[in-house]
């Protein structure tokens, strides 16, 4: 071969060779541009003289059809590539050949303004170079769903794949949707349960509980206290699993350190009350109790035994428990020593020669209509006469009061003995018997006619035959109350045939307290109703569901279970509408219904609510508040303004049991000076 061949060949070579790189850098090879079509990139370019190229080859190669897709003609593409030796080819291939990846786009200015930005960010003082080329590509390969959805748009691909495209964005959403949603309802689940436990919460017996309680500011206060009582429990329940195992030495001592433990606490109810050994003793405790662990040590033998132990305690917290209720109903229904006392002093003195004639009253005044009038049902004599002192004291007119106090034959004597001794400034006074009432008897009246029934008389008198049936049932030992069994705790239901004169009366029991003038009552427009008192319902407290037995029919198909309950104790009849309505026919006919006592239990108020249903004008609160019997944390501002406190529940104020802070309310209406009362020893 000559050398102007030789030249002309290696001209051509070079420039093939030139024309190969050109391309190489202008195009992706087949297998990149498959694999971003598959992720769903756009086509890309790596030189700007290849975009020109392109934009200006396309025109020719590609045309539109009808459809709007492009249509691209038999052309040829030419590529470069490596064979296995390294050597560098050129080869061309078809067009039409190419996969559906390849996109042919016709020039737009959206391309020229892309090219137009890439050239702006180009900084001209710098090379262009390779690994910037590869850092753009990076750059623009990492784009996010919403830029490839956008370029999906600019660049149509199979119809196929579009549809997946946008059913894949579809589902997505919905999902998203979905998933905030159950955010949304979870939240505000959680913020509900949150609410109703916030109001659920009774405060005042945290502040109780901050209270008594002395470790509650300190946790570290009284832990060698703890620790000992701690190691008891311990003590005892390895000397349990050692006697079984036959360890009668290490039986003895446990036993004998857990005797001295016990002693060494004694009464202390912290550190500071304990003895200076107890300390001493602890460490001994604690290497007796780890010896024994070295020895009977049995992972689910001790946990047996500790259920055991725990089952026994609960067992015995529960008896006590019965048994306290029991005593404390016992003790709230027993008539102390210093009120029996004043009973029979002054039915002694009543009874002697001229003084039963003495200060009787005007039967005018007792029937006058235009007076106040007060009825009070009791057999307790001083709990009636702080009603009527303190009533008395705070009246704006004493002289137009006049109160009707019902008793039973046992306490009358007593009864009017000590108001003719102490009479009520200018008020007037009248004592019945109960037992005069020859209309009250078993056939007119069904609770009298149920308390001679034999199973009435079973219910209430076979346990005093049976101690052991104390300890069972003991929620109904407040129904076994001997109070349900005297016809005063039911001549509430009686008032216009006790009064048949009378057009109102201010129904007061014996266990309350008046601390204004109670005159305005009288003057309160009932609208019609028969009776007026104070609700007691709260939230979901003291409705009528509570009183009453609403899976019985004959109350679920008349009663209301969300109606509002009231309290006895300060009441305002007006008998003119009793009389009207019939009210004692209605209570009667709903007595007979619970003959068998499963309507409701046993009491007075549950039958008033049935009694006046739709019938009770709702008085405001400060008129009458009670609770001063059982709740020790009531509003001291809501007593001292209210114009009776009621000391419904068991802690009555003349009892022991009587809550201490209350008990001067009722005390100070006491005639402590009188020679009764000192007689039978009486303090305040």
């Amino acid at each position: 071969m000559g050398p102007r061949r030789r030249r002309i060949s290696t001209s051509v070579f070079a420039i093939v060779l030139s024309i190969s790189l050109v391309v190489f850098n202008c195009t992706l090879t087949k297998a990149q541009l498959l694999q971003r079509d598959r992720r769903g990139y756009p086509l890309l370019y790596d030189c700007e003289q290849c975009n020109r190229k392109k934009d200006q080859a396309t025109p020719s190669y590609t045309s539109v059809d009808k459809s709007g897709n492009l249509d691209v003609k038999d052309i040829d593409i030419m590529v470069t590539y490596s064979d296995a030796s390294g050597a560098v080819r050129v080869g061309s291939v078809k067009a039409k050949d190419l996969s559906s990846s390849w996109v042919w786009k016709t020039p737009t200015s959206h391309h020229d303004d892309r090219v137009k930005n890439s050239e702006k960010l180009k900084d001209p003082s710098q090379p262009i170079t390779r690994h910037d080329d590869s850092t753009e590509h990076h750059i623009e390969a990492k784009q996010s769903l919403e830029s490839t959805t956008f370029h999906a748009k600019k660049y149509p691909e199979d119809p196929i794949k579009r549809h997946r495209q946008i059913l894949r964005l579809n589902r997505r959403e919905l999902r998203a949707a979905e998933l905030m949603r159950q955010d949304k309802d979870v939240d505000a689940e959680m913020e509900k349960a949150a609410i109703e436990r916030a109001e659920g919460l009774d405060t005042t017996v945290i502040g109780k509980y901050s209270i008594w309680r002395r470790d509650y500011d300190n946790s570290n206060s009284d832990s060698t206290l703890k620790l000992m009582r701690d190691q008891i429990i311990m003590a005892k329940a390895y000397a349990t699993i050692a006697k079984a195992k036959n360890e009668s030495s290490l039986y003895d001592s446990l036993t004998k350190c857990t005797k001295d433990s016990l002693s060494a606490i004694g009464e202390a109810n912290s550190d500071a009350d304990l003895l200076p050994s107890a300390l001493d003793q602890a460490k001994a405790m604690g290497g007796i109790l780890a010896s024994s662990k070295e020895k009977l040590h049995d992972c689910a033998v001790l946990a047996r035994k500790l259920r055991a132990m725990i089952q026994l305690a609960e067992d015995n917290v529960n008896a006590l428990k019965k048994e306290s209720a029991f005593l404390i109903q016992l003790a709230a229904k027993t008539i102390p020593k210093p009120i029996h006392c004043l009973s029979q002093l002054l039915t002694a003195n009543y009874f002697l020669p001229g003084r039963a004639n003495k200060g009787v009253n005007e039967k005018e005044k007792l029937e006058d209509p235009s007076l106040y009038h007060y009825a009070i049902f009791s057999d307790n004599v001083l709990a009636t006469a702080v009603v009527v002192n303190s009533t008395i004291v705070h009246a704006n007119e004493p002289e137009k009061h006049v109160f009707h106090i019902v008793t039973d034959k046992l306490k009358v004597a007593a009864m009017k003995m000590w108001f003719l001794d102490n009479p009520p400034s200018s008020a007037a006074v009248e004592v019945l018997n109960i037992d005069d009432f020859r209309w009250l008897n078993s056939s007119y009246c069904p609770v009298l006619r149920q308390l001679e029934s034999a199973r009435m008389k079973e219910f209430y008198f076979k346990v005093n035959n049976n101690p052991s049936s104390l300890s069972t049932g003991s929620d109904q030992l407040k129904y076994r109350n001997p109070k349900y069994l005297s016809m005063l705790n039911h001549l509430r239901f009686y008032l216009p045939e006790v009064y048949p004169k009378l057009n109102k009366i201010l129904f007061l029991d014996d266990d309350i307290v008046v601390q204004k003038d109670l005159t305005p009552l009288w003057s309160v427009d009932m609208k019609g109703m028969v009776n007026a008192a104070v609700e007691t319902c709260k939230e979901s407290f003291h409705r009528f569901d509570k009183y009453l037995n609403f899976s019985n029919p004959l109350i679920s198909e008349n009663f209301d279970p969300n109606a509002c309950g009231w309290a006895y104790g300060m009441n305002m009849f007006d008998l003119n509408e009793w009389r009207k309505r019939n009210i004692t026919g209605i209570y009667h006919h709903w007595q007979e219904l619970n003959e068998d006592r499963t309507l409701w239990k046993l009491g007075s108020l549950p039958p008033g609510l049935i009694t006046f249903y739709n019938l009770t004008y709702p008085l405001e609160r400060s008129w009458h508040v009670l609770g001063l019997g059982y709740d020790p944390a009531l509003n001291q501002t809501a007593m001292g303004n209210a114009a009776v406190v009621h000391y419904n529940g068991n802690y009555k104020p003349w009892l022991d049991l009587a809550i201490s802070k209350y008990k001067s309310y009722w005390s100070r209406y006491v005639m402590y000076d009188s020679p009764y009362l000192q007689h039978c020893k009486f303090t305040e």
